[in-house]
């Protein structure tokens, strides 16, 4: 009998390991299923620039089937709850479904009532929704004070918010609306940007272009009729339009499961990825714990050594120690306006790196977008180590 292999999800870190695997495994020796609600793929990042007016909403999202590979199963479903130690799942339509290895790519969920007011007082770009919604309310903007920053933590992609301050700076520029806005960047730290190297070279690209960084602004409630912002650190910001990241926590399923900390992340094994005390259940994407950044690249590395993990096992071997230990790796492509990019590269081996910004950064993160497609389909992951040269 073939091996149950389950993906729970159909973001980048789902579709990834479920084709990684495919390309592995033979039919004779695994069944694959994904299990997926909607069968729809967005590509999130590009959310931000749908917010800014700078790219249409109806390319971002396809059908799952065209992104899997052959003899992968799709289950359009939901699952609700699992029980990692009789290895089942509870779909709310289809009933129980078994399984010998499960991989959770359950993502983040966005948990706006965490903060009071957040919902009713501000705009973010962390859904398609909301980045349609902002998209219009910078449409009709002509002028005042523009906050851009952080109601909660962790979330995904962590150079989001500071880009889109870069990118917002550009388009009010474009408008001719730019002397007549204010943008104040309010960080929860001390710094612009949780990496410290990064932080060192795109503060003065903030200061150059007139955006003020707010150091230790820590969000605790948003006044939506008086549009005034309070932090935890006493401070009140008063404001025209604001443009936060909501909190984020983990799925419903997973809190439902037993499964996750009072965050709802799972704690996983940061070499392995397995789910820690259960050999046969992985965690991938941002649904860990792990203390990394919740961005894309995370889960294309992840995915390889999930991949490699399971099928060792299952081909009765030792997991290769260099494609079956994850090393921390990310990497991050940071968009700075003025057709200039940068990328930052991070693992467990090297201290941080952050290029010089450069138009040539620019190109590559263009010509990754237009691949991104493939990549999700050939299962190859993102590779980067194979082409970004060292910086």
């Amino acid at each position: 009998m073939p091996i149950g292999i389950v993906v729970v999800g159909s973001g980048v870190a789902g579709l990834h390991t479920a084709n990684l695997l495919a390309r592995r495994l033979p039919s004779s020796a695994a069944t694959i299923r994904v299990v997926d609600p909607t069968g729809q793929h967005a590509y999130q990042p590009g959310w931000l620039s749908v917010a800014l007016d700078l790219a249409p909403s109806d390319r971002l999202s396809r059908d799952v089937r065209t992104l899997l590979r052959p003899g992968i199963e799709l289950v359009l479903d939901k699952v609700v709850r699992l029980d990692p130690t009789a290895g089942k799942l509870w779909l709310s339509r289809l009933g129980t479904m078994s399984y010998d290895y499960a991989v959770l790519a359950t993502g983040t969920r966005l948990d706006r009532d965490a903060v009071p007011g957040l919902e009713e007082g501000t705009l973010d770009f962390y859904s398609l929704e909301g980045a349609s919604r902002l998209r219009e309310t910078l449409r009709e903007f002509t002028g005042g004070t523009i906050l851009v920053g952080i109601a909660g933590v962790p979330y995904p992609c962590p150079p989001a918010p500071l880009e889109f301050a870069l990118r917002l700076e550009e388009v009010l520029r474009r408008r001719g609306i730019r002397d007549r806005t204010r943008i104040r960047y309010l960080s929860p730290l001390n710094r612009a940007f949780p990496n410290e190297v990064a932080s060192a070279l795109v503060e003065p690209i903030l200061e150059e272009r007139g955006i003020e960084m707010v150091p230790f602004v820590n969000v605790e409630e948003v006044d939506p009729a008086g549009k005034r912002l309070f932090s935890l650190e006493g401070e009140t910001f008063s404001y025209d339009l604001a443009i936060l990241v909501p909190p984020h926590r983990g799925s419903a399923m997973v809190d439902d499961s037993g499964l996750g900390d009072p965050g709802g992340w799972i704690p996983t094994d940061p070499a392995t990825l397995q789910v820690r005390g259960y050999d046969r259940l992985f965690a991938i994407g941002d649904a860990t714990d792990l203390p990394i950044s919740k961005a894309g690249s995370t889960a294309h590395f992840e995915s390889a050594v999930v991949a490699e993990q399971i099928s060792a096992a299952i081909e009765g071997r030792l997991p290769d120690p260099r494609t079956g230990t994850y090393r921390g790796k990310a990497v991050c492509f940071v968009g700075l306006g003025g057709r200039r990019a940068t990328i930052i590269q991070v693992d467990e081996d090297h201290p941080p790196r952050v290029a010089r910004p450069s138009r040539f950064w620019h190109l590559v993160r263009w010509a990754f977008e237009r691949a991104y497609w493939r990549t999700l389909k050939t299962g190859l992951g993102f590779r980067a180590e194979r082409f970004l040269p060292r910086i």
